[in-house]
């Protein structure tokens, strides 16, 4: 664990450096096929999910497990990713687990992640990259102050198929 990694605390979220501890979590959403719909990556088993762990503790990644107050349930996972200290930018992401959606955690989450980013670290630029069908999250990112600059079309190739994103920005 990192002694200088960020706690970030809501009135009923805990948002913590990710740990080995989370292996399970993690291989529990990132496996879970409602979370991998609008997802980049996925793992089929525990061992797998090792890569991703390893990824959370890059110094590029900055990523929090997010849980109850009292650190007894995890939620999901939600942090930025490609730090770029230079350009003054990152990339957002969260994923939740099924069973949490829908009860305004990502609405309080992406706020303080972003704030954090650009308040803490002095960014300039925080970039949401959202599937084009995934109107959940797109609705989310309007909602929450992030701009829609456009859709980049066949940005990616995700289950052998071309995928479009559409790209939101918040900025300082």
């Amino acid at each position: 664990m990192d002694k200088n990694f960020p706690t970030i605390k809501t009135n009923r979220l805990l948002l913590r450096e990710i740990t080995d501890f989370d292996l399970e979590n993690i291989f529990n959403g990132l496996s879970n096929p409602k979370v991998i719909q609008h997802y980049g990556i996925s793992f089929n088993n525990l061992d797998a999910t090792k890569e991703q762990m390893i990824w959370f503790a890059d110094k590029k990644q900055m990523w929090w497990a997010i849980c109850s107050l009292d650190n007894q349930t995890f939620y999901g996972a939600g942090g930025l990713n490609d730090i770029n200290n230079q350009e003054h930018k990152a990339e957002i992401g969260l994923w939740l687990l099924p069973e949490f959606w829908g009860k305004g955690i990502m609405k309080e989450v992406l706020p303080l992640i972003s704030d954090f980013g650009l308040k803490k670290l002095k960014l300039n630029r925080i970039e949401g990259f959202v599937e084009t069908d995934n109107v959940n999250c797109k609705n989310a990112m309007s909602k929450l102050d992030f701009k829609n600059e456009g859709t980049i079309q066949n940005y990616e190739i995700k289950n052998g198929k071309l995928i479009s994103v559409d790209v939101y920005v918040k900025t300082n």
